[in-house]
């Protein structure tokens, strides 16, 4: 009985330790890129921890930015990510995407961008690096979905480019 007194005990305290550690700056963000057929538009959600993002903003635009109840700091956070986000087809002809909003949503901070899908694209040349020029242990992590299989692109360390090709049926 005491065992599992110690057991439950020493569970419980890993879970409040973890839970403490995950209060914590994240330095991930999850984006996606999805290829909407309803559309024929190519939709970029970009998902940020919020508080990742309230320690980016006071770093980047002054102690005094609030991402969370200034919709200025929010449209500048929203700017900077859409600064450091890139898509371009392999021969370097840039896809210029426009913003079409932001919002906070619980937890998270989100930028939304949109363009047209170009004719023909057999691939992609991403660069994703917000807040890596912050935090270099930053990792950005892109799901391409609605092009066949759902395709995983990791930006970590020193990885600036990374290339996803797309199968003909």
């Amino acid at each position: 009985m005491i065992n599992f007194m110690i057991r439950t005990f020493a569970g419980l305290l890993l879970l409040l330790v973890a839970s403490s550690a995950f209060s914590h700056q994240q330095k991930t963000a999850i984006s996606t890129v999805l290829f909407n057929p309803r559309t024929g538009n190519i939709e970029v959600m970009h998902r940020f921890n919020l508080h990742d993002a309230e320690h980016a903003v006071r770093h980047i635009f002054g102690k005094n930015a609030d991402i969370i109840d200034s919709a200025k700091t929010q449209q500048q956070f929203s700017d900077y990510v859409s600064e450091r986000f890139t898509m371009a087809k392999e021969d370097g002809q840039s896809i210029a995407l426009k913003t079409a909003g932001f919002e906070v949503d619980g937890k998270f901070f989100w930028v939304y961008q949109e363009t047209k899908q170009p004719a023909k694209l057999d691939n992609l040349v991403i660069s994703h690096n917000a807040l890596r020029d912050l935090w270099p242990s930053q990792i950005n992590t892109i799901n391409v979905e609605g092009k066949g299989d759902i395709k995983t692109l990791t930006f970590r360390d020193s990885i600036e480019l990374l290339k996803v090709e797309f199968e003909h049926h």
